[in-house]
């Protein structure tokens, strides 16, 4: 119990640590999203800490995505009027993006000749942790493998996302908000509230909505592609 409780305050220390550092330089590439991981599996690795240890204490951190992403319904309901006025959009943008994401990391999985364990654990990558775990389960994956994959796909989101709006001149905030939340769920929905209460909302929709299509098609898929 002493040990979990540690390790939650080595986590918080850290996040805070690395909260000061992106104020100072506010580069994507020191967002506390990508530096606090980076810092924890370091300092694991070099003192040679089991997950299991750590996770005594990290889980507690892992419980509060539930109640967080409640919590988005405050702006949900704020922003009512623009998301009924896009509703149709949004609703086809995720649904092509989520279907893109799944069909396309399972193609190159099997391509790559990866174990079909691997496979199933990695489709459903694009939404967010506790829904993309219990797809993964569902299906036939490893879900501590699929929450690694999805930890992977929302920092690489968040990173590349401001690249890619930049690249094809992406302005619209609806639009931007369903290339946050489709593509790097959570953590890019944290990037979007920061470009605009409007951006991180309509993010926070499109992980949902991302979540649930994921969670509605990937056994389907399954069945379909036969891995």
């Amino acid at each position: 119990m002493i040990t979990g409780l540690l390790y939650l305050i080595f986590t918080l220390v850290v996040y805070r640590l690395s909260t000061r550092l992106y104020k100072v330089r506010p580069k994507i590439y020191l967002s506390p999203l990508l530096v606090t991981p980076i810092v924890l599996v370091a300092v694991l690795l070099w003192a040679k800490v089991p997950y299991e240890s750590y996770h005594s204490g990290g889980k507690w951190l892992s419980n509060m995505l539930q109640p967080a992403t409640i919590a988005f319904a405050v702006p949900l309901y704020k922003y009512y009027n623009v998301l009924k006025k896009h509703a149709v959009e949004i609703f086809i943008s995720v649904l092509s993006g989520s279907m893109v994401a799944m069909f396309s990391s399972a193609l190159l999985a099997e391509w790559m000749h990866l174990d079909s364990e691997l496979i199933t654990s990695l489709i459903p990558r694009s939404v967010t942790t506790p829904i993309a775990m219990s797809v993964s389960q569902v299906i036939g994956g490893v879900p501590n493998i699929t929450a690694v994959f999805v930890i992977l796909t929302g920092l690489l989101g968040a990173m590349l996302g401001p690249w890619v709006m930049k690249l094809f001149r992406i302005e619209g905030e609806v639009a931007r908000g369903v290339l946050f939340g489709t593509s790097a769920h959570g953590t890019g929905t944290s990037i979007a509230f920061e470009l605009s209460s409007l951006t991180g909302t309509i993010s926070s929709i499109s992980m949902i909505l991302a979540a649930l299509f994921t969670l509605s098609v990937a056994p389907l898929m399954m069945s379909l592609l036969h891995f």
